[in-house]
């Protein structure tokens, strides 16, 4: 093992170029064309094509849902306390996307049919592989560089390449609907074959994009529960960020909740509802490059808020859109696009530099458990949109099925429009004057390796 001051040397002093990073970023593409069908098609799907009922698929989501989030924790203290010839991030990942690719062929191509047993087992090793791919692997991201900026620009190519992956996975359902409407296993083998296609190439991309830093000293003894908890509430940084994340990720979803209502419902637009969504990701792919340059001018947390702050500035304004101002409502989309994940983008790579400033106070290195927490928020608040939103608007008498009178449709505009402002302003909020600038986290990394270069790079 190295000294800490040893522990980030690696092999040149140059920043990854471009390619090295779009390679480095290839495996969010199966992860992120997993994850919208599980969170949009599948549960439909399965009932439609299937036969399973609705309560059955809620309930087995539900806790393959709690698995998984149960799982991020642990995944992430196993990542960190892993010692291999070939690193402690890359075993993990490679044996991660193993099992989630012979997950994926038994959720998108069910050889023998679907039953509620099956899909529990196959949800379960689905996020298992899951898991381990997607901890270490932020992980290991906010290890390539000790740049405060450099942080930045890696989120950035991976929130890029996760927006793309994210905009063709919604592509592929359309042209389904094309060929075939109302065809759910057609919809189910597009989008399995983008995943199968794709998980083992980038995977491969991945692992030998970069080099893993050296590894550090391992601690004198195993950490106990008590002491990963103490590391994790005992850092107030790190819970600002984790607020300010779950906000955010709390706005995004009460939208995505309701949009299809919003646009059917309120607007008379049912032929838009899934293009609205997709208008959206096209903009939103051009977001990341934007907001990297404000981050290099601005810092890390400024940007954030000043992205939180344009969203709630664009949230409000919907509150103005009437089913005669559908250009309006364009706008707005366009606009939300182009600011689309400017928080998230920045709270990332902040948790990197948390996790700096923990190693420096405590000796202990928690990037992969800071990463795992991290991840858990962002789930956590998911979950609650919907749990938030929809039962919301339901109590506001708002009815899917049928009529709804004026007021019922003004309360649903209230809810898309100002529950994510209010979301967002929050998040604005916890990061205001936070203290660990471009700065401080210098003088960090000049106590924590002083004479070590920043980057790795694969030879």
């Amino acid at each position: 093992c190295r000294s800490d001051a040893e522990d980030q040397a690696v092999s040149s002093a140059q920043p990854p170029t471009a390619g090295q990073l779009v390679r480095f970023s290839a495996v969010a593409v199966p992860l992120a064309a997993a994850g919208l069908p599980l969170g949009v098609y599948l549960p439909a799907i399965y009932a439609r094509d299937y036969g399973l009922s609705l309560t059955v698929i809620g309930v087995i989501f539900l806790l393959g849902r709690l698995w998984d989030a149960l799982a991020d924790p642990l995944m992430g203290a196993l990542s960190d306390a892993t010692r291999t010839r070939y690193g402690r991030r890359k075993p993990w990942i490679a044996a991660g996307g193993a099992v989630f690719a012979i997950a994926a062929i038994f959720l998108f191509f069910p050889p023998f049919g679907v039953t509620p047993l099956s899909l529990g087992i196959v949800l379960f090793f689905l996020y298992l592989g899951w898991t381990a791919v997607q901890i270490p692997f932020q992980a290991w991201s906010g290890e390539v560089s000790g740049d405060y900026h450099e942080r930045t620009r890696i989120a950035t190519y991976q929130t890029v390449v996760t927006s793309s992956a994210l905009l063709l996975t919604l592509i592929l359902p359309t042209i389904a609907d094309q060929l075939r409407p109302g065809d759910g296993r057609l919809q189910l083998t597009l989008m399995g074959g983008l995943v199968l296609l794709t998980v083992v190439p980038t995977l491969l991309l991945t692992l030998t994009a970069l080099q893993e830093p050296p590894l550090p000293l391992l601690p004198a003894s195993r950490p106990n529960l008590k002491q990963v908890l103490r590391a994790i509430t005992g850092e107030p940084l790190l819970l600002r960020v984790l607020a300010s994340d779950f906000a955010v990720t709390l706005a995004q979803n009460i939208r995505a909740a309701l949009i299809v209502f919003f646009v059917t419902f309120y607007m008379g637009r049912p032929e838009w509802a899934g293009g609205l969504f997709l208008f959206q990701f096209v903009f939103g792919i051009f977001a990341g490059p934007i907001w990297l340059r404000v981050g290099r001018r601005y810092g890390k947390h400024r940007t954030a808020v000043a992205g939180e702050l344009v969203q709630v500035a664009i949230n409000l304004a919907l509150l103005l859109v009437t089913p005669d101002t559908f250009p309006l409502l364009l706008a707005l989309t366009l606009a939300q696009g182009l600011a689309q994940g400017s928080g998230n983008l920045m709270l990332r790579a902040i948790v990197a530099d948390v996790a700096d400033k923990h190693r420096l106070d405590s000796g202990e290195d928690r990037t992969g458990l800071y990463y795992s927490v991290f991840s858990l928020a962002g789930k956590t608040a998911t979950a609650v949109a919907v749990g938030i939103a929809l039962p919301l608007v339901s109590w506001l008498g708002f009815d899917p099925k049928g009529a709804n009178s004026p007021e019922t449709l003004n309360s649903l505009l209230l809810v898309f429009g100002l529950g994510p402002a209010i979301a967002h302003a929050l998040s604005a909020a916890l990061l205001a004057r936070f203290p660990l600038d471009e700065a401080a986290h210098a003088e960090i990394r000049r106590q924590l390796d002083p004479a070590a270069p920043d980057y790795a790079f694969a030879e």
